[in-house]
């Protein structure tokens, strides 16, 4: 595939939204258009090709470098978003009224095809890169960029918005101290992490929490009560539990919300049930606050921006030096490439004998087990 081919690109965003993405864009366009290539950008996931008509202008938008100036430091995405309507799944309806999963990413490459598009950027996490590997597999030129903020991506060693979201996460949690302190209370902190603990973990740690449960180390509630009781003798009358949305007692399950076809099961509650828990276990008055979408929003963090701006060029160059279906990733000092079967083949969990848990437990930090 040689890469003087390549005349027009398109950049698709899919799932939930992070900082960084709009550096991401503004990097790709810019390191495209200096190449010569035309880029657009397809509107929220990939809506903009499946249902144009929805759109008054097009789902098609021409990015130029006009499009893309001053964006770098602003949070979302000009594309826009969705964690619905997977292509690999849509959810149909038959004749009778019932639903099923559909694959329809026939129909997308026939909508490549017909726009004149030679090559995809694909910005997303675990979903939506794996949709872009179907698409390389069907021999589109896909070059993938890691987006979670849960930083849950394997073969890459950070993805982008998770610096910002932890940041965000240390700042609520070291402003609760004062109040935790002041009312004597247990003060819960839910962060989002479905199924991996990053983002508890690394707050929870540079936030000074007393108790962090994480999906990956199942609790037992009555060693959380212990770890407050024991403060409590110390004369530490209150405590700060972070929470994954994804932790799940011994012998329990996730908390789910609800479960729609098309797109993955959300998660909730967990901090309200760990706060109920507490407060039955110990006595002590204990509050919960949900950091939720909070950790999404917001302007990226200068390392976020300056990861985002190195994958985007890193994602052109790839193209121009004629590589597909593969991912940009970060292995420091340098970006190398990836391909998405082994990015996308399984979720990165927090290793149980990691650094940050070792030393967690050396600065006496609970993990309920």
């Amino acid at each position: 595939m040689a890469n003087n081919k390549i005349k027009r690109i398109a950049i698709s965003t899919g799932g939930g939204d992070a900082p960084g993405l709009n550096a991401v864009i503004r990097s790709v366009v810019v390191s495209a258009l200096n190449r010569g290539w035309e880029c657009v950008g397809i509107r929220d996931g990939y809506n903009g090709l499946f249902l144009p008509h929805l759109y008054p202008n097009g789902g098609l938008i021409d990015l130029t470098r006009d499009k893309v100036s001053g964006i770098t430091h602003l949070g979302g995405t000009i594309l826009g978003t969705t964690n619905k309507g997977n292509p690999l799944k849509y959810p149909t309806k038959r004749k009778d009224g019932t639903m099923y999963e559909k694959d329809r990413s026939d129909e997308l490459m026939r909508a490549f095809k017909k726009n004149k598009i030679d090559a995809l950027v694909a910005i997303g996490g675990d979903g939506s890169l794996t949709i872009a590997n179907e698409f390389a597999k069907k021999r589109l030129r896909v070059v993938g960029v890691p987006k979670t903020i849960d930083n849950d991506l394997d073969k890459t060693v950070i993805t982008f918005g998770f610096d910002t979201a932890v940041s965000f996460a240390t700042t609520c949690i070291d402003r609760l101290h004062s109040t935790a302190e002041a009312h004597q209370r247990v003060m819960v902190v839910e962060v989002m992490g479905r199924y991996a603990g990053w983002i508890a973990l690394n707050s929870g740690v540079s936030g000074t929490a007393d108790v962090i449960l994480i999906p990956e180390i199942p609790y037992d509630i009555q060693k959380v009560a212990q770890k407050i009781n024991d403060r409590e003798k110390r004369g530490s009358k209150f405590s700060i539990v972070v929470v994954a949305e994804g932790a799940k007692p011994k012998g329990g399950a996730v908390s789910v919300v609800s479960k729609e076809l098309g797109r993955a099961e959300r998660l909730g509650g967990a901090g309200e049930t760990v706060t109920k828990e507490i407060q039955a276990a110990t006595g002590k008055e204990t509050r919960c606050v949900v950091l939720g979408h909070l950790l999404r929003g917001g302007s990226p963090t200068t390392f976020d921006r300056l990861i985002s701006l190195r994958f985007g060029a890193a994602a052109v160059r790839a193209l121009d030096e004629g590589k597909s279906g593969i991912m940009v990733a970060l292995d420091p000092p340098t970006v190398r490439y990836v391909p998405l079967e082994q990015a996308t083949h399984r979720m990165k969990s927090v290793p149980l004998d990691c650094d940050t848990i070792l030393s967690a437990r050396d600065l006496g930090i609970s993990f309920g087990d």
